[in-house]
């Protein structure tokens, strides 16, 4: 009885409900009365017992509740949608005799008050995290635009790096291998190289004209940059960049580094450049310049995707390259049953899907599922971001050796090859905003499906785990730079004080202040000596603690979400533009549920003084 007591109280507080228990944690789990139980008041236990009404129902709360259909949904306060919104229906009330407002006692925000207190105690009792516990943690989602997941009809998929996360180190590092192999075929000299995957991180930019990779702030200006394998110093990036920003849409000189997928080409590019820079690319094989040497690493690594050997490898022993997430399959599987329409869009071919498919999810699935079994539409060599342009054939796949044959609407259950998102929405009858689309790839999976067809987005960065233990790794060291950052600023304050006061001296005009006016000239010059000593000896401290910050996450590259101490990096910018919400795993969705209402945090802008005005509050009245 009292696990229909337990459901009642996750109607009542579900209406926004947030998180949920991974179905793992429930196999062992031993469920114990909260303490707070007994002082649940005489409405809760009322409202208890009409709620266990609705579990003992034939279909669970089809009595009580009704979702907000298409058709009639309307916009709330945020904007968003309430398609998909749970409501008690008034018939339903009406036969219990239940005034809705009238079950209020008092204003309602008290009475939220003391809701929002006893659901804390709940989901404590119960182990499950708070929202902003979740938030707050490696394996959280962050939103970057508010997403409410009840008005998303469905949700489409990547494969590769978002619902198969490869070993970097083992799946990259055979890609250039490859790459390598076939560059020794053409006649370069690779012999003595070796990969190196912390060379690179994602969100970096080669520059194809000077050979260098660079890391851009926001605004696209250079902050670290290496030519080859070697970091330029902060002198000589400022000289070769000093003019110039990162534009991205001048394709024909920067490459932005959108994906994982990208790390081996980089590093067999960059560690090229060292070969042509001391003259051991042999003159036969013409004139080349760093342009035309990123050509030749391309095409190398193109062919040793398209010969098949890499694939056929990792197909032959996928458990050397895929690291496995027993959670996936259950997360996509609550989504499944909550109503979403689930899509797999991906550009690889189909045996190759099968096999990863089969290998990463069908031994997670329960009650003998197979992992076709959680997709409404499979489309593979979708030949994304065309796919989300402009309209292909399609065709269906008919049989298990890859047999297809042409078709022009896609349906549930079907597997496809090819085609276009537009054939999908016209399929499903679903479009634009109603649709979230999950992938790695900024620009081919999150940018144009966005762009081109306003889906709503979400990114897979699993380095964010990385990167958010570094960034906890790395407070103290981040607060002590802050504080002589602070301190300069204070003595450069009084230093430039006296500055414009021996200046305006020297022009028979009084300082600013009494004080610098009753300075003789001696004395200003030598307070002015000793501040900027003082400064420069912290500039002698704070130079190569910045050089160092984020050493934690990659020694060369820093932080993979900044650029500098407090800017957010050109990767960055790029994920809150196009991304509505961001995470680690698609499994993280396991956390949370398939009605969570994801609300974008409060940006802080240079001239915001709320925050500062109400602490000066508070230390005024604690005085």
């Amino acid at each position: 009885m009292y696990a229909a007591e337990l459901f009642g109280i996750f109607a009542m507080h579900g209406g926004d409900a947030s998180l949920t228990v991974p179905p793992t944690s429930f196999k062992n789990a031993t469920f114990t009365t909260p303490t707070s139980y007994n002082a649940v008041n005489m409405r809760k236990a009322r409202s208890l017992t009409l709620f266990r009404c609705a579990v003992d129902s034939k279909s669970v709360g089809d009595d009580v509740f009704s979702v907000t259909p298409s058709n009639n949904s309307d916009v709330d306060y945020l904007g968003e949608s309430t398609k998909g919104d749970l409501n008690v229906k008034l018939e339903h009330l009406e036969a219990f005799g239940i005034d809705g407002d009238a079950s209020l006692e008092g204003p309602i925000e008290e009475v939220a008050r003391t809701e929002a207190r006893e659901a804390e105690g709940l989901l404590k009792d119960l182990g499950i995290p708070s929202p902003s516990s979740s938030r707050n943690s490696p394996r959280g989602i962050f939103c970057s635009r508010t997403l409410n997941l009840r008005s998303i009809s469905a949700i489409g998929y990547d494969m590769d790096y978002t619902l198969i996360h490869y070993n970097v180190k083992a799946w990259e590092g055979r890609a250039y291998d490859y790459c390598m192999e076939n560059l020794k075929n053409m006649g370069f000299p690779v012999d003595g190289l070796a990969f190196d995957p912390d060379l690179v991180i994602r969100g970096l930019v080669i520059d194809k004209e000077k050979g260098n990779l660079v890391k851009a702030d926001r605004f696209g200006y250079v902050k670290r940059a290496m030519h080859g394998t070697k970091m330029l110093s902060t002198r000589a990036v400022s000289e070769m960049y000093g003019r110039e920003l990162v534009d991205l849409r001048k394709e024909s000189r920067w490459e932005f580094l959108n994906t994982l997928f990208s790390v081996s080409e980089a590093v067999a590019y960059m560690q090229m450049v060292d070969r042509l820079d001391d003259g051991t690319i042999s003159a036969d094989l013409g004139p080349l310049d760093y342009k035309g040497l990123y050509k030749a690493v391309g095409k190398a690594l193109f062919w040793a995707h398209v010969e098949g050997r890499l694939k056929r490898e990792i197909m032959s022993k996928p458990e050397q390259f895929v690291e496995p997430d027993p959670d996936l399959p259950l997360a996509l599987l609550d989504q499944k049953e909550a109503g979403k329409k689930l899509l797999l869009i991906t550009n690889s071919d189909y045996h190759y899907t099968d096999k990863m498919m089969h290998h990463s999810f069908n031994r997670f699935l329960p009650n003998d599922m197979v992992w076709r079994d959680l997709f409404d539409i499979v489309i593979v060599s979708a030949r994304k971001p065309e796919f989300f342009q402009m309209s292909h054939p399609m065709y269906e796949v008919v049989t298990g050796e890859g047999l297809m044959r042409p078709c022009f609407k896609a349906e549930t259950g079907g597997l496809y090859s090819g085609g276009s998102a537009q054939m999908v929405e016209n399929s499903l009858d679903i479009h634009g905003d109603e649709i979230l689309y999950v992938g790695d790839h900024i620009y081919t999976d999150v940018s144009q499906s966005k762009v081109h067809l306003r889906w709503r987005t979400a990114l897979i960065c699993r380095e964010l785990e990385e990167e958010y233990s570094a960034l906890i790794g790395s407070r103290r060291y981040r607060e002590s730079l802050v504080e002589l950052i602070n301190q300069k600023e204070v003595v450069g304050d009084l230093f430039n004080q006296l500055r414009l006061a021996l200046q305006r001296r020297s022009k028979d005009r009084p300082a600013q202040t009494l004080a610098a006016t009753n300075l003789n000239d001696e004395e200003l010059t030598d307070s002015m000596q000793k501040l900027l000593i003082v400064m420069q000896r912290l500039d002698e401290k704070i130079a190569p603690m910045l050089d160092e910050d984020g050493e934690l996450f990659n020694s060369r590259w820093g932080f993979l979400s900044r650029a500098g101490l407090w800017d957010k990096s050109h990767l960055m910018r790029q994920i809150e533009k196009y991304a509505d919400i961001y995470t680690s795993r698609v499994s993280n969705f396991l956390y949370y549920t398939p009605f969570m209402y994801f609300r974008s945090q409060e940006q802080n802008l240079a001239h915001d003084s709320y925050t500062h005005y109400c602490s000066q509050i508070y230390n005024e009245y604690s005085a």
